[in-house]
């Protein structure tokens, strides 16, 4: 370098930032040891903002404009440098601008499931992906929480590190977001919402605005999710609708297995179901006739004492399930509400059928 540049690079008179790429969020001004002129000229142009640092300490923030640095338009780096009745010298300081733009389209996702608690299915993992854009809402923030003292600091810089709050954030949100599971696929609109505005209430103690919070997909188990459109088939959410739904499946299965008789528990049950279905049509053509809506066909509900404790309450078709397996029995002792006591299963008119469909034991093999 010659004695020439030496002078001409010797102090600093204008102070800017053309910024060129689509990812920088804070970029030093480079001083290169020089010093900043009394009466430079500081250009921050939108969507920037210009932050003084004196010896590790925020000083001045510059919004948007034109400014002639002196006493005036730095009150707090002239109080930091001790400057009561202005200065005439040049000074040193480190200048970052940051780019307060919205930086859209950051990709977000579950590496790992998530795990929420359902009152009906029990704990389900979920998987969940998405789409964010953020801003700087406070750079003197941003730059003490997040960038430190790096001369140049990128969106990818930071992306890990919301990725990982966002994943936390969106997890509570949907854990008290009191969705059904079953709609989770018709209103991601709304997780949406709740997960914007749980992350804003943690996003502000560093300085940064999420400005939209996608969520794209919520994914689960083949399993679960089989069992759920099965479930919303139903007439009405009924938590005992589940469980009845199962058990019909068990003895339907059941049913087809001829080592345990399914023969016979395929007729009864089908009996059963027949008288069933004929009883509430014609409740149905008397009502109708009587200008009156069918009351609902009443449900027969049992406690059972199985292994020396209560369980239940089981209805019929639980029961039925229950005899095929063996773990009702004739004599196994039965209640259900206005009987006085317990009582064998033989004993109550309504369990007749069950064992009538039942087979008995098999003949001992032949020597």
């Amino acid at each position: 370098m010659g004695l020439f540049d030496k002078l001409k690079n010797e102090f600093i008179d204008i102070i800017e930032w053309v910024d060129s790429s689509k990812d920088t969020i804070v970029w030093k001004f480079p001083r290169y040891q020089n010093e900043i002129k009394n009466g430079a000229k500081l250009t921050v142009r939108e969507s920037q903002v210009a932050v003084f640092m004196n010896e590790g300490k925020i000083a001045d923030v510059f919004q948007p404009g034109m400014y002639t640095l002196n006493t005036e338009n730095m009150p707090i780096l002239a109080t930091l440098k001790g400057w009561k009745y202005g200065f005439n010298s040049p000074f040193k300081v480190d200048v970052y601008f940051v780019n307060t733009k919205q930086f859209i389209d950051q990709k977000w996702g579950t590496k790992n499931p998530i795990t929420v608690d359902d009152k009906r299915f029990g704990l389900i993992e979920l998987r969940s992906f998405g789409s964010f854009a953020f801003r700087v809402s406070d750079a003197g923030k941003f730059i003490k929480e997040i960038a430190g003292t790096n001369e140049n600091y990128n969106t990818e810089d930071v992306a890990e590190q919301l990725r990982s709050m966002i994943v936390t954030k969106f997890t509570d949100a949907v854990g008290e977001g009191n969705i059904p599971i079953e709609k989770f696929a018709a209103n991601l609109d709304e997780l949406s919402k709740l997960g914007q505005d749980k992350l804003n209430t943690d996003f502000v103690e560093y300085g940064l605005t999420i400005t939209k919070f996608l969520v794209e997909n919520v994914s689960m188990p083949e399993d679960l999710k089989k069992e759920i459109f099965s479930y919303s088939r139903l007439n009405a959410i009924d938590m005992n609708k589940l469980a009845q739904f199962n058990t019909a499946n068990a003895i339907k299965d059941a049913a087809k297995n001829e080592g345990l008789g399914g023969a016979g528990i395929g007729m009864g049950v089908g009996m059963g179901m027949g008288n069933m279905m004929s009883n509430m049509f014609n409740q149905t053509v008397m009502n109708q006739q009587n200008n009156s809506v069918p009351p609902p066909p009443p449900t027969i509900q049992f406690h059972v004492v199985i292994g020396g404790a209560q369980a239940g309450p089981f209805n019929l078709q639980q029961l039925q399930a229950m005899a095929t397996s063996g773990q009702l029995t004739k004599s196994t002792l039965v209640w259900k509400a206005g009987m006085a006591n317990w009582a064998s299963a033989e004993s109550q008119p309504e369990l007749a059928a069950i064992f009538t469909s039942v087979p008995p034991p098999p003949p001992p093999p032949v020597g």
